[in-house]
């Protein structure tokens, strides 16, 4: 009974305390509510201040207020290109015209990135054409090759092992 008691008096203590709510407290408590919504809105501000890199866009590479190229890609290879460009550093920005068949793709770099894009086209380019030679070589069907191992092994004999017991005496 003694720990009922206990806990019955904590209870009470700090519904007393709660109520007893001061002009202090109040202030208190607002000033830290002040904090709080000046750090979220200082936390905003930096985020929007920030220069985004590598793909964005367009509205955010055009609002950069730095000038913006393009020029069109193909359909094939556009994660390789994304990979090329990121790996120089290139900002860039990626739009999809619907109304072609096979789509085409329109990328969109800032103006004063012209010598670090020429690098990403030169390796997009070699990426593209190495891709090609590889898929003019015939290469092995895998399934024809299985087949041929499937008959190599139905070919090959079965060893039989003789078990013989003898018993020794």
């Amino acid at each position: 009974m003694m720990v009922n008691e206990d806990v019955e008096n904590r209870v009470i203590n700090l519904a007393v305390r709660t109520t007893r709510i001061t002009a202090g407290d109040l202030y208190k408590a607002l000033r830290a509510y002040m904090r709080h919504i000046q750090n979220k809105k200082q936390l905003r501000q930096a985020a929007k201040d920030s220069v985004t890199k590598g793909k964005q866009s367009v509205k955010e590479l055009v609002g950069q207020g730095q000038g913006v190229s393009s020029m069109e890609i193909g359909d094939s290879g556009i994660r390789d290109f994304k990979r090329i460009a990121n790996k120089y550093g290139v900002d860039f920005a990626i739009v999809k015209d619907k109304n072609e068949n096979p789509p085409k793709y329109t990328v969109f770099f800032k103006a004063k990135d012209a010598d670090a894009i020429t690098s990403v086209l030169k390796e997009y380019s070699d990426r593209l054409n190495k891709r090609k030679k590889e898929a003019g070589k015939e290469r092995p069907s895998i399934l024809n090759k299985l087949k041929k191992f499937k008959e190599i092994v139905a070919n090959t004999p079965l060893k039989h092992r003789e078990k013989r017991k003898e018993q020794e005496r």
